[in-house]
C-alpha cells in the first residue's frame, strides 16, 4: 500500500475507533435483537453483542439482572419513539442498535437524551423487578425514614429504587469508566447525562395507596413507594432535551470540566442535559449526518406545535389525502354479560410532508 493510502487508511480507522468508543455506552441497546438467551450460564455473556468487557464481567457476576436489562433496552426504544413521534427527530436513530447513525455518535442533544433515558430505564426495570420478586438478590423497597403520617399505614411492596440505582449505574456507566472510553469530553458528557437520567428516575418515586374497607369506604389505607411509568420519566427528560446546554471541555482549577459554551464559567447543573455538537435539522435525508428527513411523515395541519405541517415539513409543503376507517360504534351492553356493536365508516383527512 502506498504511503498516502496507508495514512488515509490509518486516519479512517482512528476515526472509526473513536466513533465506536463514543457509542459504546449505549451499544447494549442492541441486546434484544435476535438474542434469545436463557440466562442460566455465565458463558452466555460472551455471546452478547454490544457489551464492553466490563459489562460482560458484570453480566457473569449478575446473570439474574440481564432479563431486566434486556427489558430496559426494549422500553428505552419504545418510550423514545413515543415521546418524539411529534418531532422531526423521531428517535429512529436507535432502531439499528448497536450500529448507530452519526447523529448519535457525535455527542448531540439526541445522544444526550438517549443516554439519560436508557440509564433511567435500567434502574427502573431493576427496581420494579425487585418488587415483583423476579430477582433473588433484592426484595421490596424499604419504608421511608420519615414515615410518620397517621392517616395510612405502610405496606405493600414498593419499588426498590436504591438497588435499581446501584446496579443500573454499575452497568450503564461501565463503558465510560473503561480505559478505552475514548475522548474525555465525550466520556464526561455521557456520565453526566446518565446521572441526569437516574436523578429523573429518583424524582419520579411517589407514594401510591390502596384503600380497604366495606363498599370502598377506605377505612384502612395501605401505601408504598412506587416509581412512575417510564413514559412519564421520558416526558420529563424530553423537556430537559429541549432546554439542553451546549458545553465544552475547559480547565477549571486543576481539572478539566464541562462548562456551558455560551455562558460564563458556571458549573453545569446536575439537572440539565448537556451536549457537545449541534444537531442536523433533520429536514432532509442525509446519511452522513444521520438525518432520515421528514418526507412522507404525517403532520397536523391545524397544529401550532412541532407536529404542525409548517414545522414538520420544513416549508416544503404537504399532500392531503382521505382515508376511510372502519370502527366499532353504537355499542350496547346486554345483561349478563356481553357487548354488541355495529360497524361504522368514518372518513378522515390526513396530511403527509412532501
Amino acid at each position: 500500500m502506498a504511503r498516502g493510502g496507508a495514512a488515509a487508511f490509518s486516519s479512517a480507522a482512528a476515526a472509526f475507533l473513536c466513533l465506536w468508543r463514543l457509542s459504546a455506552g449505549i451499544q447494549w441497546l442492541g441486546l434484544p435483537v435476535g438474542q434469545a438467551v436463557a440466562w442460566n450460564e455465565s458463558q452466555h455473556c460472551r455471546l452478547l453483542l454490544g457489551l464492553v468487557p466490563e459489562q460482560v464481567q458484570l453480566c457473569r457476576r449478575n446473570l439474574e439482572l440481564m432479563s431486566s436489562i434486556v427489558r430496559a433496552a426494549l422500553e428505552t426504544k419504545a418510550s423514545c419513539q413515543k415521546s418524539f413521534a411529534d418531532m422531526r427527530w423521531n428517535c429512529s436513530s436507535i432502531q439499528q442498535a448497536p450500529d448507530f447513525t452519526p447523529d448519535i455518535l457525535k455527542g448531540t442533544r439526541e445522544s444526550a437524551f438517549v443516554h439519560a433515558l436508557s440509564a433511567a430505564a435500567v434502574g427502573h426495570s431493576i427496581a420494579r423487578a425487585c418488587a415483583s420478586a423476579e430477582l433473588p438478590t433484592c426484595s421490596c423497597g424499604g419504608v421511608p425514614d420519615d414515615a410518620s403520617d397517621a392517616s395510612f399505614r405502610w405496606g405493600g411492596c414498593g419499588d426498590n429504587l436504591p438497588y435499581g440505582l446501584q446496579m443500573g449505574s454499575a452497568f450503564t456507566d461501565a463503558p465510560m469508566k473503561s480505559r478505552k472510553a475514548g475522548m474525555q469530553a465525550s466520556k464526561l458528557m455521557n456520565l453526566h447525562n446518565n446521572a441526569v437520567g437516574r436523578q429523573a428516575l429518583a424524582d419520579s418515586l411517589e407514594t401510591k395507596c390502596k384503600c380497604h374497607g366495606i363498599s370502598g369506604s377506605c377505612s384502612v389505607k395501605t401505601c408504598w413507594k412506587g416509581l412512575q411509568d417510564l413514559g412519564s420519566i421520558a416526558r420529563e427528560l424530553k423537556a430537559r432535551y429541549l432546554g439542553a446546554t451546549k458545553v465544552i471541555l475547559r480547565h477549571v482549577g486543576l481539572r478539566k470540566q464541562l462548562v456551558p459554551k455560551e455562558l460564563d464559567m458556571r458549573p453545569v447543573r446536575d439537572t440539565e442535559l448537556v451536549y457537545l455538537a449541534s444537531s442536523p435539522d433533520y429536514c432532509s435525508k442525509n446519511p452522513k449526518l444521520g438525518s432520515q428527513g421528514t418526507q412522507d411523515r404525517q403532520c397536523q395541519k391545524s397544529s401550532m406545535g412541532s407536529e404542525s405541517c409548517s414545522l414538520m415539513c420544513c416549508g416544503r409543503g404537504y399532500n392531503a389525502y382521505t382515508q376511510t376507517l372502519l370502527e366499532r360504534c353504537h355499542c350496547k351492553y346486554h345483561w349478563c354479560c356481553y357487548v354488541t356493536c355495529k360497524k361504522c365508516e368514518r372518513t378522515v383527512e390526513q396530511y403527509v410532508c412532501k
